[in-house]
């Protein structure tokens, strides 16, 4: 909710036109809302079952899943060079994560189903982002509406009987101090809105696989940003991870000129 409030006053000034969608749109979005409200509900439980490093690595498992949905749905080619792309990066992340003590991996399985399941949810979440920009939606637009329409159905898991449910409608607001409320708006207006807004924007420019990867290289600059803001020191096998990260990264550039070669040869 708050995303479409900060939302909606700058689009309403720049150019109007983008606050409408047409009626054939409508389906795509509401399919869009419930994809974003179920991933937000089900990383919820994730964090709370496993604990945010391993609910983190196993939510960038996302890439593996997106890499495999944008082969079969929208035919982007699945190569050697992004498999081996989406494996380093993903050891990079279990290591910045400092996911890798055995002791953190004693996970039951609703731990594991729902860490999966957010992997799944958020590589759906690319593939509706990806159908947007193939119909010629802006992605501020689609931004607006996933969160407007994924707002109404989290407002409905609200009420059934499921886990971590408000059950009622006084119990939604979270119980905040003014400067926690303070935080959560801080956090609505930038890194959420920000941050969704150009990885939608990038699906228009990049295939839905090459895009997921690059978002792993989120927990890198976490760890950079730690570092300058907070002081916070990298370990040795944090440092090995961001280095993999990078690598992967760098890999993904071979994948695109092993195609360019391809279609010139095809040519």
């Amino acid at each position: 909710v708050l995303v479409c409030v900060a939302l909606v006053p700058p689009l309403a000034i720049i150019r109007r036109s983008l606050l409408r969608i047409e009626r054939a749109h409508v389906r795509l979005f509401i399919f869009y809302g419930v994809v974003l409200a179920l991933f937000n509900s089900i990383w919820t439980l994730s964090v709370q079952e496993n604990g945010a490093g391993v609910a983190t690595v196993l939510g960038y498992s996302s890439a593996g899943f997106t890499a495999i949905f944008a082969w079969w749905i929208f035919k982007e080619r699945l190569g050697v060079f992004k498999i081996t792309a989406i494996s380093l990066s993903l050891t990079g992340c279990v290591l910045v994560a400092n996911a890798y003590d055995p002791e953190m991996w004693n996970l039951k399985l609703l731990g594991v189903t729902t860490g999966l399941l957010s992997g799944v949810l958020f590589a759906s979440y690319n593939m509706m982002a990806k159908e947007a920009t193939k119909r010629g939606i802006n992605a501020w637009t689609s931004l607006l509406y996933s969160f407007a329409f994924g707002a109404v159905f989290i407002l409905i898991f609200n009420f059934l009987p499921l886990p971590g449910a408000a059950g009622s409608v006084a119990a939604i607001p979270p119980d905040l101090p003014s400067d926690g409320w303070l935080v959560l708006i801080v956090l609505s207006f930038i890194p959420t809105l920000l941050g969704y807004g150009l990885y939608n924007t990038s699906m228009h420019y990049l295939p839905a696989s090459v895009a997921s990867l690059l978002a792993t290289i989120e927990p890198l600059m976490t760890s950079v940003e730690a570092y300058l803001l907070l002081g916070e020191r990298m370990t040795m096998v944090q440092v090995i991870g961001s280095v993999l990260i990078v690598l992967g990264v760098i890999v993904m550039r071979f994948e695109k000129e092993e195609r360019s070669v391809l279609v010139a040869s095809a040519a």
